[in-house]
Order: structure tokens, then C-alpha cells, then sequence
């Protein structure tokens, strides 16, 4: 089994994700299907069926010139708009706390039972003890960190008028998304409240807690990057298939010598909508690959539990000897 609390340097990081999938992967989607697929399937079913006739009044008014008939349309189903938007917007909270919580309580009962065989169940009843605290971490992260984090980003764009900004955007915004991820790790895998747990992942990122062995900032910020360029280039084959049928349906010129106005009529729109929601399921189940990838890092920050894990295993030498 693999051992999580060690060191790893930048390649293992990238290695060990996959390995952790190699070996964990058939139970942990299996239960990651279980728990949070109905949800994920009613988001995009009311996305496909919800908006693609506001899409396609939208682009056809748009490239008719009649911004009139959409502005009609608008007001004439406003009360279904607000309905549908706000249903989408209450499924993708309830999804966006089972995908950014299972990762992290799943390696929680891994590290901790080291059950291979984890069940739906046990994820459940984790998730249920954890609501309380998983809602004070989404209020920490809305009205703390997101206003602080775009007050960054704020001062990177500034500075690209001097091309020092271009640097910063690239530095900080991985960075940023390494400190959310040990806030999260840190937060359900001890009983730390919000601003010591955010502490924490600050000052993680950039020295161990003894401060005397070399700082681990770049190989996290690596291996973030790597992993997010990776899922990138994976979940583009998915958008660009639709852009590319919009972009096409938009330039074909039929026999009546006029440009295909609105590529999200008919079944060309269905198809469209369709791929984009599964475009929508795959960033949503490769959001897994990240935070398991963040799960490393923050065990490779816990340096703390690693002298524990050699003691106990210095203390098994011989046991199994005759």
C-alpha cells in the first residue's frame, strides 16, 4: 500500500498521483459516483434543457440583428429563468461540497484505517459530521480569502503595464490554489479552526516546520502546474469539439447563399449542449486528480507525522521474526 506521510520530490508527486489512481482509482470513483452522480447528472440535465433555448434565442437575435425578439423573450420567461438558475445554482453548491470534501476525507480514512475497500457509507457518514465545519470553511473562503486573493490578483494585473505582472499571475495563481488546498487538507484532517488551518497552509508553502530543511515552495508550485496543464489538455478535447460545430454550423453557406445563423437550433444545438455537459462532468470528476495531488504535498508538508510513522515502523522491526 502506499505510504502517504513521507517526502516526495517533484517527479514522485506527479508519479504517486497516478499510482494512487492505479491503485485506489476503481473504489474511490465508485464512491465518488455513488454519492455525488445524481447530483452531477440533474445539473446538467437542467443546464442542457434550461438554457439551450435561452442560447438559441440569444445567438439568433444576436446575428439577425433583432436584439428586440431576445429582450422580449427575456422578459416574457423571466420567471423560468430565475427558477431554473437558481436550481443550478443550488445543485452546484451541494456538488461543488461533495467534490471539494470527498477527496480530502477519503485519504483521511486512508491514511488513517489503510481499508482499501472503503465504502460509500463511510464517506457519507464523514460528510455528514462534516457539514458544520465544511460551511464555516465555505464562509471563511467567500468573505476572507476570495476578497484577499483578488486584491492579489488585482495588483499582478497592475503590473502587467511593467510585464512584472505576467510573472506574478503565473507564480501566484498556482500558489493560490496550493494554499486553498492545505487550508481544506489541514482544516478536516485536524481540529484546527479556519484561521490557524489557513495559517498553516501560508506558511507551508514556503518552509517545513523545523525551517532547516529546503524550502518546498517550488516543488509544489511544479507539480501543481504540471497537473493542471495536463487536465487542461485532456478536458480542451471536450470544448473544442463544440466550438469547433459552432464555428462551422456558424460559416456553412446552404444553397440559398445565406450563413447558417443559429447552430444552436435543432439537433446540431442538442448535440452541442450535450458534449458541454460532459464537459462539465469531466472537469468536475478531474477536480479529483488535483486535490489528490494536493493531498501529497500536504502530507509531504506533515513532517511532524513522518518521525511518527518511522517510529512505528522501527517498532515492528523484529515482530514478524521468529
Amino acid at each position: 500500500m502506499m505510504q502517504f506521510y513521507q517526502k516526495r520530490d517533484f517527479g514522485t508527486f506527479i508519479s504517486d498521483t497516478f499510482a494512487f489512481f492505479k491503485e485506489h482509482g476503481k473504489n474511490y470513483f465508485k464512491n465518488y459516483l455513488l454519492i455525488n452522480g445524481i447530483l452531477l447528472i440533474l445539473m446538467v440535465l437542467i443546464f442542457v434543457l434550461g438554457y439551450r433555448e435561452l442560447f438559441s434565442q440569444m445567438m439568433g437575435s444576436n446575428t439577425s440583428g433583432q436584439n428586440y425578439y431576445f429582450e422580449a423573450y427575456f422578459q416574457e420567461n423571466q420567471t423560468m429563468l430565475i427558477f431554473v438558475s437558481t436550481i443550478v445554482f443550488i445543485l452546484f453548491l451541494a456538488v461543488t461540497m461533495v467534490s471539494y470534501s470527498y477527496p480530502i476525507l477519503y485519504l483521511k480514512r486512508l491514511t488513517e484505517t489503510g481499508d482499501k475497500n472503503i465504502k460509500a457509507d463511510d464517506i457519507l457518514s464523514d460528510l455528514k459530521s462534516n457539514i458544520g465545519r465544511f460551511l464555516k470553511l465555505f464562509l471563511g473562503l467567500l468573505f476572507i480569502v476570495t476578497p484577499l486573493a483578488m486584491i492579489v490578483f488585482g495588483l499582478s494585473v497592475m503590473l502587467m503595464f511593467i510585464l512584472i505582472g505576467f510573472l506574478l499571475i503565473f507564480l501566484v495563481g498556482p500558489t493560490l490554489m496550493n494554499i486553498v488546498n492545505f487550508l481544506m487538507f489541514d482544516y478536516f484532517n485536524t481540529r484546527k479552526g479556519f484561521f490557524e488551518s489557513l495559517s498553516y497552509a501560508v506558511r507551508a508553502q514556503f518552509s517545513y516546520r523545523n525551517g532547516r530543511e529546503k524550502s518546498p515552495f517550488w516543488k509544489y508550485w511544479g507539480s501543481t502546474v504540471v497537473m493542471y496543464l495536463i487536465i487542461q489538455t485532456v478536458s480542451s478535447i471536450f470544448t473544442m469539439i463544440p466550438m469547433m460545430f459552432i464555428f462551422g454550423g456558424m460559416m456553412t453557406v446552404p444553397q440559398t447563399g445565406e450563413l447558417q445563423q443559429n447552430p444552436f437550433e435543432g439537433t446540431m444545438g442538442i448535440f452541442i449542449f450535450i458534449i458541454y455537459g460532459i464537459s462539465l462532468l469531466f472537469s468536475f470528476l478531474m477536480i479529483n486528480v488535483i486535490f489528490v495531488n494536493s493531498g501529497l504535498q500536504y502530507y509531504d508538508s506533515r513532517t511532524d507525522l513522518h518521525r511518527n510513522l518511522d517510529l512505528s515502523e522501527i517498532d515492528t522491526i523484529g515482530s514478524n521474526e521468529i
